[in-house]
């Protein structure tokens, strides 16, 4: 994770939401009714890409902080908020050192959008999920979210459309190996005048699902581990769920 594979990415990565500053009901009350119910007020998200999330949070009353290892994710976000005039502490860590970067205690840690499986092997994501709990308070909770999900592993679509808009087409293309998988991500922007494909790609050597977010969480020192399939709360099914998420207490 030393080099940035963002930095050909961070200007276009907001095609995967709508405008800045706006946010999808669903999930906007999901995260509104867990910090309710757990008391956050402060949250740190270990892998805030272009702050897209640090607005949600900041608009549900939180004290949010955002980290990342990519400058270039992080230099988006710093524009993506000056632009709706939000201040919110940005810092460029690996989220397998956030302890040695905050002494301060958070009511809640995410890391959202598949960033855990970033990690090369089991072991690290082990790393990475002990420095999330040093720096959250007694109690406190890490949510986790990805995409991909059982259903997907054991169905392994090749073409995955994410969305279509007037301006632009962002179809995931995936190369799936035993353990892991390549999204190649194709952005087609419908310029009437001159049509461009971008591509981008990011490798996950392992991936992760339900039983694996599980023992690694339970290893890790995590308790009430919960695993939910939609923002709407419906339980995580392994036959039917297009969403992995997953909510641990300290």
């Amino acid at each position: 994770m030393t080099k940035d594979s963002y930095r050909d990415f961070a200007e276009r990565y907001d095609l995967f939401h709508g405008e800045f500053g706006e946010h999808k009901q669903s999930y906007r009350v999901f995260f509104q009714k867990v910090f309710i119910e757990n008391n956050v007020r402060s949250v740190l998200d270990c892998a805030c890409g272009t702050g897209h999330d640090l607005h949600l949070f900041y608009s549900l009353g939180c004290k949010a902080v955002g980290s990342d290892i990519s400058s270039s994710m992080l230099a988006k976000a710093r524009k993506n908020l000056k632009r709706v005039d939000v201040s919110i502490p940005l810092h460029k860590i690996d989220y397998r050192a956030l302890h040695k970067h905050f002494k301060r205690k958070f009511d809640a840690v995410v890391c959202l959008a598949s960033s855990i499986l970033q990690m090369s092997d089991k072991k690290e994501v082990i790393r990475a999920f002990l420095s999330m709990r040093r720096v959250l308070r007694d109690n406190g909770l890490l949510i986790l979210t990805q995409g991909t999900t059982d259903k997907q592993w054991q169905k392994k679509p090749r073409f995955i459309l994410s969305s279509s808009s007037r301006d632009c087409s962002r179809l995931f293309v995936i190369d799936y190996h035993d353990r892991g998988a390549r999204y190649n991500v194709l952005d087609i922007l419908h310029d009437k005048q001159k049509p461009q494909l971008k591509v981008w790609c990011v490798d996950y050597d392992q991936m992760l699902l339900k039983d694996d977010y599980s023992k690694l969480l339970q290893l890790a020192g995590y308790r009430k581990i919960r695993f939910y399939g939609s923002y709407n709360f419906e339980p995580y099914s392994k036959k039917e769920s297009d969403l992995l998420i997953c909510v641990a207490y300290k």
